[in-house]
């Protein structure tokens, strides 16, 4: 074999069962919120499928603690302003009594959203599978000080989003496991109240 060459192993879906028969046999599974939609840190995560980012244990999370939307690149997209809308507007309906939650957009170093930067990459992946090849250029995290201050401000701006969400923006360095505040946690400004 040669020297730097990865080797992949399947997942070992007899073990991911045993794993999944020891979980149901502990209470772990009852540790979750009465209201599916207010979980118990009132907490509410975006950030990237990369398996070097999973929140619960760089944020000591446990089974009922938050809410997790993983994207590439922790990117917010249509579709998650769209789960988000949804359950703020659950929240306003079912629960309008209970406390707001936070949501913190998480994007990281050495993203492999990076890779849509790539112009041979990113346009051959557009025409091949006929996407917006612009709106691919557009999730590209080369910078996650940067993107995630757009992605919060995108939240921020969203009509469909409770303005008392309290919004905030960080960065994950994957060499270090540190998260930098980039946006402070602050709720969207009112329209009306701006003028």
């Amino acid at each position: 074999m040669s020297a730097g060459r990865t080797i992949l192993v399947m997942a070992d879906f007899d073990a991911l069962l045993r794993h999944n028969r020891d979980f149901a046999r502990t209470d772990a599974r009852n540790r979750v919120p009465a209201i599916p939609f207010l979980p118990h840190q009132q907490l509410y995560v975006v950030t990237c499928i990369d398996p070097r980012v999973d929140p619960h244990p760089l944020l000591g999370l446990e089974l009922g603690d938050a809410i997790v939307a993983r994207t590439v690149g922790g990117r917010v997209t249509p579709a998650v302003l769209q789960d988000l809308a949804w359950i703020t507007h659950l929240h306003r309906e079912k629960t309008p009594d209970a406390g707001w939650f936070d949501l913190a957009v998480v994007h990281h170093t050495d993203c492999g959203a990076g890779l849509f930067a790539d112009d041979e990459l990113r346009r051959g992946f557009a025409s091949r599978h006929s996407y917006d090849e612009a709106a691919l250029r557009d999730l590209a995290v080369v910078d996650p000080g940067e993107t995630v201050r757009t992605d919060v401000d995108r939240v921020r701006r969203s009509a469909s989003i409770d303005l008392r969400v309290r919004v905030s923006g960080w960065s994950y360095d994957v060499a270090t496991g540190l998260l930098t505040e980039v946006v402070r946690p602050a709720a969207s400004p009112d329209p009306a109240a701006i003028g």
